[in-house]
């Protein structure tokens, strides 16, 4: 089975928990995912099925979106509650001051990976460092937050509920420890929920109990996204029957002899149809003026 599932990730569960469970539900091997959520988090997981995880490369639409609730006053080693609190300090937050700080995180913003994460450094993941009490300088990232908006504030219990909308590689976790350190309070998340991620919204996902009580056929009928959803916002390219057989074989196609409809870029990637039904996907090459094939669609793999 090839294509994309998305499904609502439940609490307690890790990103490779859940791929476990669709290798024993659909009976297939080749499954991976997009963008891990840590157990305590819920929300939008696009699973891969079969030769569509070869595309992820090449999907430029990595923005994600969370729900994120935040109390102030405490901080873990981990940034979230599932963490040994390290300090429990009096808060006494205003939604003035959060209306002064919060803006200072929007926009491109230098980002420190927390140590209990999987990134590697040398050879070594930080988490599996992290475990064993080992804090090591790590560097910080550019990322993007492109929106960061207040749901609800609780100046009482001192807790906040903010939406966030993020590039690739955004740690929810460090955004709130961050916005704590900024108000000299320390802060800790307690909550995260993704909306969207990678095109898809919280709307076109499906539970894992669904996914487990359902056949799968009526999971590939009704819950599987084609490969190309991937790519939903790229401009696409009809080719005919021979040029097809090309390009299905790894060759190029000139850009004098496609039927090209609209402006392109140096670099832009097209989905690529012949007879309105998609085969993979092709980049601009303006230098030498070709469709260079990058991605063929297998319709046969199992």
């Amino acid at each position: 089975m090839n294509g994309i599932i998305i499904i609502d990730k439940p609490k307690d569960y890790t990103s490779f928990d859940i791929i476990a469970v669709l290798r024993k539900t659909l009976h297939q091997k080749k499954i991976g995912h997009m963008g891990t959520l840590d157990p305590m988090a819920t929300g939008v997981l696009p699973i891969l099925l079969g030769e569509t995880a070869k595309f992820q490369v090449f999907v430029a639409d990595n923005d994600k979106a969370y729900v994120a609730e935040i109390q102030f006053g405490i901080t873990t080693d981990t940034l979230d509650i599932t963490g040994k609190i390290l300090s429990k300090t009096k808060s006494n937050i205003t939604q003035k001051e959060l209306e002064v700080v919060l803006p200072k995180f929007k926009g491109e913003i230098n980002q420190i990976p927390p140590m209990f994460s999987a990134i590697k450094k040398n050879g070594q993941k930080l988490c599996d460092l992290a475990r064993h009490g080992i804090e090591i300088e790590r560097e910080a990232r550019k990322i993007c937050i492109k929106s960061l908006e207040i749901i609800d504030f609780n100046e009482k219990d001192q807790t906040l509920k903010i939406s966030v909308s993020c590039s690739k590689g955004t740690y929810i976790r460090s955004l709130c420890a961050d916005i704590g350190d900024e108000l000299k309070c320390g802060a800790t998340l307690t909550s995260l929920r993704r909306t969207f991620s990678n095109g898809f919204s919280e709307k076109t996902s499906i539970s894992l109990e669904k996914i487990i009580n359902s056949s799968t056929q009526e999971i590939e009928k009704n819950y599987v996204f084609p490969t190309e959803h991937l790519f939903k916002n790229e401009k696409s390219v009809n080719i005919t029957p021979a040029q097809a057989f090309r390009f299905e074989n790894g060759g190029n196609l000139m850009l004098s002899r496609l039927s090209i409809e609209t402006s392109y870029n140096n670099n832009e990637i097209f989905k690529v149809h012949v007879n309105d039904q998609f085969i993979g996907i092709g980049q601009i090459c303006k230098e030498s003026e070709e469709l260079k094939f990058l991605k063929r669609q297998s319709f046969n793999m199992e």
